[in-house]
């Protein structure tokens, strides 16, 4: 592992059930030992009107868009969630990951999960790395405890400690 990199999860919605939050505050904490901070940011999810038309739910995209990029930084290097976005195995993300450090290209990473519509084009077009996690669509909570599990994961892994629990 070439160095601890800051860790941002920015997310569109809050997570509400008390499952999740557990979920997310385990993960947090067993990060805190790979990171050198790790933080949670979520803006507001926008209202999407039923049978919204395709312009409706490109302004709703829009809307959210602009709240994340508010929140990213012009160094940050930013990994978007999108389902056309490249897969890795574990090993391989540890490795992109640590690769990204080594190389100067981040020292922080900002991991930025969409709404129930998915990110607006101005956010994946800001993304250093469009991620997937297969085809399959997850409700956004569970998709956040993934992300942390797979990041705190791919930390094990640099470190060369098992991975599997």
């Amino acid at each position: 592992m070439s160095s601890k990199p800051a860790v941002t999860i920015l997310a569109v919605g809050k997570l509400r059930e008390r499952y999740w939050l557990d979920a997310q505050a385990e993960y947090r904490k067993r990060l805190g030992l790979f990171t050198t901070r790790i933080t949670i940011l979520e803006v507001a999810d926008e209202p999407t009107p039923d049978a919204a038309s395709p312009a409706q739910e490109e302004s709703v995209r829009k809307r959210e868009a602009d709240r994340l990029l508010a929140q990213i930084g012009d160094r940050d290097y930013v990994i978007a969630l999108d389902r056309g976005g490249k897969t890795f195995d574990s090993p391989t993300f540890a490795a992109y990951l640590d690769q990204a450090t080594a190389r100067g290209d981040a020292s922080a990473f900002t991991f930025v999960i969409g709404g129930s519509l998915g990110l607006h084009a101005s956010v994946l077009d800001r993304a250093n790395l469009l991620l997937t996690f297969g085809a399959f669509t997850f409700p956004h909570q569970l998709m956040r405890v993934i992300l942390l599990e797979q990041v705190y994961r791919a930390f094990k892994i640099q470190r060369g400690e098992p991975y599997h629990k």
